[in-house]
């Protein structure tokens, strides 16, 4: 086969450092227009973002050229220095992320429970959030290294 081609959806979720509540209201929209614009820029495509004050959930098509971890890593400091920038503050990630697939049959339900983010999180934190996700996926984890 000459061409490469693929299809591959992702919902990534990572936190601010330690949770804290960084990410204000008045900023959200626009922090969200932004790592939407870096991830279209990396020819992937983007479907949905959304969070809180501690989070962001991000669901896209992967591009076939880069890694989750360069994908990251391109959000991350997109979305850090457009903050820092925005409201003259430091701002940083947590370290990590949890990075999910999705089936092309539940897309809606994840764009819809995004966009619902911040009445999810009037019943659950986003520990006991992350902690449903890595249960949900079969993921073993080690609590002393997920929290950072």
């Amino acid at each position: 086969m000459a061409q490469s081609l693929s299809k591959i959806y992702l919902h990534l979720i990572f936190s601010t450092k330690d949770r804290r509540k960084d990410i204000p209201p008045f900023i959200k929209e626009e922090l969200f227009s932004c790592v939407a614009g870096k991830i279209n820029s990396m020819d992937c495509q983007t479907v949905k973002v959304g969070g809180t004050s501690d989070h962001i959930h991000i669901l896209f098509a992967m591009c076939r050229t880069k890694s989750i971890s360069e994908i990251v890593k391109m959000i991350k400091t997109g979305a850090t220095t457009f903050l820092k920038t925005r409201m003259q503050c430091s701002f940083s990630w947590q370290h990590g992320y949890g990075a999910f697939s999705v089936s092309q049959s539940k897309l809606d339900s994840v764009r819809k429970y995004i966009e619902n983010q911040e009445q999810h999180h009037k019943k659950l934190t986003f520990k006991e959030e992350y902690r449903m996700f890595l249960k949900e996926y079969g993921i073993e984890y080690d609590e002393k290294y997920v929290w950072d």
